[in-house]
This record gives structure tokens, sequence and C-alpha cells, in this order.
């Protein structure tokens, strides 16, 4: 190759990478719940071993119960703006991203970024841990991902956040702890729902799930109703 041809090879190549962004490679073996316990590991790798099972129950049993209390006051406003960095005790905390964009690129693969932009996510891969699909997410169909709070907010509210002081609610609504980013149709299925009343499609996750349900809670000493303590209970048997 000629001189001359290397320098218009080279000015191709920069073109194109200046075109597609940035690329991240996340790892593509997802975290146990169990050895995840600061949330910052990608994904919701299933609970299959004896021992990791018992230990999830264990897990669990130190959940508090008392009936699910009113809807009354709730908005999403009552933890903040939606996805901004304002949390100050959780991981991404003040980082200068949006925490939609923090969770994207946690457990995305081949996570591409926005021309000139360190944050803005606008493609990836995802190995969705709620129905085992691979999504190829592109920003112009957003909702085709969305990131669930596996406790979700309005639960939260409905069993004694409105106590809490504001900066504890925005900490537990920006907590990667309790976000998974998934096909945004199994998100909008769960709403608000406890696991008594919704579990993942994919059958094989739903004691991993359940389990970062529980860590949820008892890290915000958050209490569940009887009827979800006894599903957890029973899909890690």
């Amino acid at each position: 190759m000629s001189t001359k041809d290397a320098v218009a090879f080279l000015a191709g190549a920069i073109i194109v990478v200046s075109f597609i962004g940035t690329a991240k490679q996340s790892p593509a073996t997802a975290a146990s719940p169990l050895t995840n316990v600061s949330g910052t590991l990608p994904g919701l790798a299933p609970i299959t071993a004896r021992d990791d099972r018992s230990d999830a129950r264990r897990l669990i049993q130190r959940l508090r119960v008392k009936p699910m209390g009113p809807n009354t006051g709730y908005s999403r406003l009552r933890y903040g703006a939606n996805w901004a960095d304002t949390a100050t005790g959780v991981p991404y905390a003040r980082n200068g991203c949006r925490t939609r964009d923090d969770l994207l690129a946690r457990d995305g693969r081949n996570v591409r970024y926005r021309k000139g932009s360190d944050c803005v996510v606008v493609a990836m891969e995802l190995s969705d841990p709620y129905t085992g699909r691979l999504i190829r997410w592109h920003k112009d169909n957003a909702g085709e991902v969305q990131v669930d709070h596996v406790v979700p907010l309005n639960y939260g509210w409905r069993m004694g956040v409105p106590r809490w002081p504001m900066a504890k609610r925005l900490d537990f609504a920006n907590d990667p702890l309790n976000l998974l980013p998934v096909y945004g149709d199994a998100n909008e299925q769960k709403d608000a729902s406890g696991p008594a009343n919704w579990l993942p499609p994919r059958r094989g996750i739903r004691c991993a799930y359940v389990t970062r349900f529980a860590q949820v809670a008892l890290k915000y000493n958050l209490p569940v109703t009887r009827a979800d303590k006894r599903a957890m209970l029973t899909q890690c048997r």
C-alpha cells in the first residue's frame, strides 16, 4: 500500500468511527444477585444450585410483612425527576450521566454512544433476563428496552415510602440494585405488581428475580405483603 493510499484508508476509518460513536463491550455473563449486592454488575443470572437457593430463602425470610396501604398522593415526581442524576447515596450517583444510560451501559453489549458523548447510549444488544430474548436495540425504538424498578415505585409508596425523606426516595429510584433494563412489553405487563401477582415469563430466572426484590426491600427496610413473601419463598424451593 502506498503512502497516499494508507493516508486515505486512515482518514476513512476516522470518518467511520466518528459516525458510529464510541463502542463498549460489557461482560457477557450476567451476575447472580447473591454475588451482586451493590447492583453494579450486569444482568441477572439464574440461581440454580441447592445451596444458593437455600441462601436465597434465608434472605427472603428476613423480610418484614404488612398489608398494602393506599395509593394516596402517589406520583412519579415524589421520587424526583425521571432518571435525573440527582441521587447522592448510590453507585453512579452524580457521575454526569442519566440513570437510564448508566443502566443501559452496565447491562448492554456492543454499547454505542451518541457522537461526542460518554453517557448517552444510542444502540446496544441486551439479553433480556425476563424473557430470555436477545434484543438489538436502537434509540429509534426506545421503548423496546425499558429500565424496570424491581421493587416498583408505586409498590414502595404503598408500603411506607411517604414517610421517607426525599434523599432516600431519590436513592431508591436510582439505585442500580433496584434497576434492570428489560424487554419493554414485559415491564409494562408487570406494572406495579409484587411477586404474588407478577413474575418474569422466563421460569428459570424467577428465584433470582425474587432474590433481587428481597435485597432491595431489605436494603431500604421496606416491608412486603404476606402474599408476596410467600410467593417469593415458593420460587426458591
